[in-house]
């Protein structure tokens, strides 16, 4: 396999964990959403935080791919 096959992979591999996180990141925000009545303090809190950590890693993530993709035009 050429190397630009590999990092063609790569990048696919690391865009697949991107739309996990994203789908993962709508599902805590539509949880919140839905039982932010009923739910405790402490729940609410968790969720709010999950949201902003799995945010901060889809931007990491994309950050990445870019830079892969970057490197790709010097292949």
């Amino acid at each position: 396999m050429s190397e630009l096959d590999l990092a063609k992979e790569k990048i696919a591999y690391l865009k697949l964990w991107l739309g996990i996180m994203v789908v993962t990141d709508i599902s805590l925000v539509g949880w919140f959403a839905t039982n932010y009545v009923e739910a405790s303090n402490l729940l609410l809190i968790l969720a709010l935080g999950g949201v902003v950590v799995v945010a901060y890693g889809i931007y990491l993530l994309h950050r990445r791919i870019e830079r892969k993709i970057v490197s790709l035009r010097e292949m």
